[in-house]
């Protein structure tokens, strides 16, 4: 049985080769994603394995007639075009569940740079100036946060807000009111999280109907000058609204892992060699111009990047070629479900 991995770094090639030995699968690595450039690789082989930088679109699967099963890496799906898959008899399966703290500890990493200017005085002194002007920054005890989305990752993000001694809120359209309760946040409409809330952190899952659900109306509701910080999915931002709303002071700042357009940002020559909408070109541009706000922490997605939550993906991405394989296939997804954060 040959499986073929995609967007693989080199510690990934040995622990999958090492680990797919035992399982009998002969394994082939690429470093880039799977693309109609690099989809040769995968001919003929029934398992692929990607990551979210592979777009797998109708076409691209229509020229791999011998796929049956793909691994994607990741708790979202939304670059892998599940009515095409399921058309084509070949079935999805994800990792729901690797690096909810690790996440929420990158939300708390972009906050605090923010709230201590931590980024600017880093460059500061890197320069040989020590000076504390504009450097004050602000308690997170007795300040409100908003966050919305409460599922796994949003639960961590509250656990470890109470423990800055924080006030919470939290919107979801799922409410667990013992948990609630226990851990001390209140549930409410949106408009009213953003309305209070010092700081708004993202934990959505990204679909059609989230889309931009950040966008302009929501930035005028916010308390003016909150922090604004996304971990999510950039795509459930209005990049043009975030910075309307940062040049308008709405928004004090922002902390961004994740960008709207961001394979566009990640490989800049992609802008010369295809032909992209106008929208995407202007989004990119925009993306540019937050690069280079004094008041915006960006990250490149990393907030699941650590070694702990690195394995844990590995592992189960292992569990579920192995249990696809022995005809017991787990972590499946289809249509029906929602794209995940």
């Amino acid at each position: 049985m040959k499986a073929v991995f995609f967007e693989t770094q080199p510690w990934e090639r040995r622990y999958l080769t090492k680990a797919l030995k035992s399982a009998r699968i002969t394994a082939d690595f690429s470093p880039e994603p799977l693309t109609e450039q690099t989809l040769a690789r995968a001919k003929g082989a029934p398992v692929v394995s990607v990551f979210i930088y592979s777009r797998v679109t109708p076409a691209l699967l229509k020229r791999l007639p011998s796929l049956r099963f793909i691994a994607t890496r990741s708790t979202g799906f939304d670059h892998i075009d599940l009515r095409a898959c399921q058309a084509r008899n070949v079935q999805v399966a994800n990792v729901p569940a690797y690096g909810e703290n690790t996440v929420a500890e990158h939300t708390f990493a972009l906050i605090l740079a923010l709230s201590r200017n931590i980024h600017k005085a880093y460059v500061r002194t890197i320069r040989g100036d020590f000076s504390l002007t504009g450097l004050q920054g602000f308690d997170l005890k007795g300040k409100t946060i908003g966050v919305v989305g409460a599922g796994r990752i949003g639960m961590h993000v509250i656990k470890m807000a109470k423990g800055f001694g924080m006030e919470v809120l939290a919107y979801d359209m799922r409410q667990d009111p013992f948990l609630s309760e226990v851990l001390g946040f209140r549930y409410v409409p949106l408009e009213e999280l953003l309305r209070q809330s010092d700081i708004v952190s993202l934990h959505l899952p990204y679909s059609t109907s989230t889309h931009h659900v950040i966008n302009r109306r929501m930035f005028q509701r916010m308390k003016r000058g909150a922090l604004f910080i996304n971990t999510a999915r950039g795509g459930l931002v209005d990049t043009n609204a975030l910075v309307w709303a940062l040049d308008q002071g709405l928004v004090g700042g922002a902390g961004l892992d994740v960008l709207e357009g961001e394979e566009l940002v990640k490989e800049e020559r992609q802008l010369l060699e295809q032909d992209f909408p106008k929208e995407r070109l202007i989004t990119a541009l925009k993306n540019n111009i937050l690069l280079h706000r004094e008041n915006v922490v960006i990250t490149p997605h990393i907030a699941f990047d650590s070694r702990e939550a690195l394995q844990r993906i590995l592992d189960t991405t292992l569990s579920n070629i192995t249990a696809f394989l022995s005809g017991s296939p787990r972590n499946m997804v289809t249509p029906v479900h929602k794209g995940c954060a």
